[in-house]
């Protein structure tokens, strides 16, 4: 069940990684979300208080800043 793959929705952040599909496995949405974007990093934490994944719900994650690639 850890593994099983959620959907969930990115709040905030740049737009067009909103627009794309994201998934996580379950067991992993209590972890800080990190996606490689341009020449850094946008960071994502849940928002939800009450995720409900294994309802078949999006869960959302909510931007919370951006680092850049070290060079």
């Amino acid at each position: 069940m850890k593994d099983t793959l959620v959907k969930i929705t990115l709040s905030g952040g740049p737009a067009e990684l909103a627009t794309k599909d994201h998934s996580v496995p379950m067991g992993e949405l209590d972890r800080p979300l990190k996606i490689s974007y341009l020449s850094g990093y946008e960071h994502f934490v849940l928002d939800d208080e009450y995720p409900t994944a294994d309802r078949g719900d999006t869960v959302v994650f909510r931007w919370s800043h951006r680092t850049k690639i070290a060079e």
